[in-house]
């Protein structure tokens, strides 16, 4: 069986690795902003790629937000008085020893942040959150609409 060629003359390898970051072209390097690229490059990347999964029942609004590594004290979550739940924390990079050889780095380390707004029949004061196997859960309590009582109206003639 042949081996593929490197279609980036990649003296490291025979095989084109279409996953491989550094056979990525960067069409974002020349901009004055940072590129996804640089800042994978970095080490310390942002890590905005936390998933949060948002579920409505009769009870509640529930949240659950995928952290795998993180303990509970690096997690933050916080209720804003305009009704914004916001959770928040900081993944920190792996210590480096200096015989160790990276071969890939892929795991995102670095502050991530998200907000979501809540509804109005969220009770804001009894939010409760629990974390478990890296995954975090918020509980937002919903009051109970009350339904306008209508009364019927007899019309004179």
């Amino acid at each position: 069986m042949a081996m593929i060629p490197s279609f980036f003359d990649n003296p490291r390898s025979n095989i084109f690795d279409p996953f491989s970051s550094f056979d990525l072209w960067d069409p974002f390097k020349d901009f004055p902003f940072p590129s996804p690229s640089s800042l994978v490059s970095r080490g310390n990347s942002a890590f905005i790629n936390t998933r949060i999964d948002w579920k409505e029942t009769p009870e509640a609004h529930i949240f659950k937000a995928d952290l795998p590594g993180l303990k509970k004290e690096e997690v933050k979550v916080e209720i804003e008085d305009d009704r914004v739940l916001q959770i928040s924390g900081e993944r920190n990079v792996e210590k480096e020893d200096k015989n160790d050889t990276w071969h890939r780095v892929e795991r995102s380390s670095g502050k991530f942040l998200r907000r979501f707004r809540l509804p109005e029949n969220a009770k804001m004061d009894q939010v409760k959150a629990s974390m478990e196997n890296g995954v975090l859960t918020v509980t937002v309590p919903k009051e109970e609409i009350k339904k306008p009582d209508i009364k019927a109206v007899e019309i004179s003639g």
